[in-house]
This record gives structure tokens, sequence and C-alpha cells, in this order.
């Protein structure tokens, strides 16, 4: 069975992978079993860059496969933050309310009326374990900003990021439709047939 390391400590992304690629028979695994594996800092500027650097710096250095994967929120409105930067927007990595709060107090700073148009977007970069990149994907789920947070589930932005056909945010949608249409699931649906390979 190959193994597949996703690129992250995060739970949170580790179980939205299992959901959506557990059944390729992979062994899927985050960082969490390789405490010595290098801690990767994500200066590229860009998703894409920061998702390779992850992946040609921990394919090595681990002797296998691994998904770098980088995301966030772009808000249009606000100059496209906040970005890269999303899981540090208001400074403290990880920083759910903070970040949400900032997020809700710099659209209120902009004209009434002005459109909180926002967009999801995940960069995911399969590298092999020499650290060759084999394949890239990106996906993107497009929603407005709401006024309030709604909803408990998710991470992140999730409780303001409002869906319009569901007229639900991230936070209240039930994960399985989260996952069926979300920036994450886009992405590594790219990237099935590539892996797909890698287990052949």
């Amino acid at each position: 069975m190959t193994k597949l390391i996703l690129g992250s400590r995060n739970k949170k992304k580790l179980r939205e992978m299992l959901d959506l690629l557990g059944d390729l028979g992979l062994d899927l695994s985050d960082l969490s079993p390789y405490p010595h594996a290098p801690e990767v800092a994500e200066t590229a500027g860009t998703f894409l860059g920061n998702a390779t650097l992850k992946a040609v710096t921990l394919a090595p250095a681990l002797s296998a496969w691994v998904v770098g994967e980088d995301s966030g929120l772009v808000v249009p409105a606000l100059g496209g933050e906040p970005g890269v930067d999303s899981a540090l927007y208001a400074g403290t990595h990880g920083d759910d309310a903070g970040n949400n709060a900032k997020l809700l107090a710099e659209l209120a700073k902009l004209p009434p009326g002005t459109d909180r148009g926002a967009y999801y977007v995940s960069t995911a970069v399969l590298a092999d374990p020499t650290g060759k990149v084999v394949a890239t994907a990106e996906g993107r789920c497009h929603g407005v900003i709401g006024d309030a947070l709604r909803g408990a589930g998710g991470f992140g932005y999730d409780p303001l990021f409002l869906v319009p056909e569901y007229d639900k945010t991230f936070g209240e949608l039930p994960p399985e439709v989260k996952q069926r249409m979300s920036h994450r699931a886009k992405a590594f649906a790219q990237l099935r047939p590539a892996l797909e390979r890698i287990n052949g």
C-alpha cells in the first residue's frame, strides 16, 4: 500500500482528505506521526508557491509521496485579503475567532452596499519521494461573507462563508454537503487520476 502524507498537522484537513480520498486504498496520514519532519515556512506569497514548498521539502525528507496544500479565503472588496495570510489574519496562527472578527471589522469599514462576494481557494501539489512535482490542482468555491457568525461546523471562516444556493454558511451545512462543493474537494478531485496511478 502506497503511503501518502498530507504536509500538515491540521487534523480537520486530514479528516477532509480521508473522506475525499479514503476509497483509493492509499495509506493516508498527516505529519503527526513524523515529529522530526521539517517545519516549512510559508514564504512564497502565493497559494501555489506555499503548497509547492511543502511538497518538495517534505517528500524527500520523509522519503514518501506528499501532498502539499495551501488554502485560504479571498475577498476581492478587501483587495484579496485575507488571502495567503488567512490562517494568521488577526496575528496568531489558527485564531479562528480573531480572524473572523477582523474580517467583519474590515468589511464594516467599506461603503454600504459593497459586494461581499468571496471565494475559498485550495491549491494542492503532489510530489514523489524524491521531491519532484508530479501534479498540481486548484479548487475554488464561491460564496458571500455574512454579517454574523452562523453555525458551529467546519473551521476557519466557515461560519461566515454563506453559500447562496443553500442560504446557509459552511458552518451550518452538513459535512457531506460541504465536501461535495468545497474548494478542497475540487482540488483533490483533480489530483485523483495522479493518485490512482501511484497506487497502481
